[in-house]
This record gives structure tokens, C-alpha cells and sequence, in this order.
């Protein structure tokens, strides 16, 4: 596997955390009184956001990230279906450095 590939990997693990974390986890614990549901998304989506902070950091030097695209790589992390964006992002670089 490239680091490209697992970047891309790990974000998409990333956006999909965050998803249920933001769409699924919070209103069941407000609407529903169920905070289990944070209590482990939580951590989850914390490990998955740090896997693709690492992920994104090592393969800077493959893909060669300018400062402004690490700027918003790192931007689509915290928007959720911003993965899907960078995911986008990824691919067009990968394209770039096998042609």
C-alpha cells in the first residue's frame, strides 16, 4: 500500500467517524438521553482523526503538499463529508505522481 492509499484510507475512517459522531451519537444523547453514544464515538473519532493527521504529516514529502493544500486537507477533516473532498483531493494527486 502507497501512502497515498493510506491516506486516503484514513480518511475516509476519519470523515465516516466523524459522521457518526456529529449525526448519530450527539442527538442520541440530547434527544435521547443516551450519552453512551459520545462516550464512545468519542474516543473513537479522536483516534481516527489522529491516524489521519499522522497519515497526512507522512506522506507530505511523497505527494509534496503545499502549505495551502495541507491547510485544506486538514480543513475537510473537521467539516463532516469534508473526507469526501479530500478523498477527491487525494486521488488527483496520486493521478499526478503515477503519470
Amino acid at each position: 500500500m502507497t501512502a497515498l492509499q493510506g491516506l486516503r484510507r484514513a480518511a475516509l475512517a476519519e470523515g465516516t467517524t466523524l459522521v457518526l459522531l456529529v449525526l448519530v451519537a450527539v442527538p442520541l444523547k440530547h434527544l435521547a438521553g443516551w450519552p453512551l453514544a459520545v462516550q464512545v464515538m468519542g474516543p473513537v473519532h479522536g483516534v481516527a482523526f489522529l491516524a489521519w493527521t499522522w497519515a497526512l504529516i507522512a506522506s507530505a514529502p511523497v505527494a509534496g503538499w503545499r502549505p495551502l493544500e495541507l491547510a485544506q486537507l486538514l480543513g475537510g477533516a473537521v467539516v463532516p463529508f469534508g473526507a469526501l473532498i479530500n478523498d477527491r483531493l487525494i486521488r488527483r494527486r496520486a493521478a499526478e505522481i503515477a503519470a
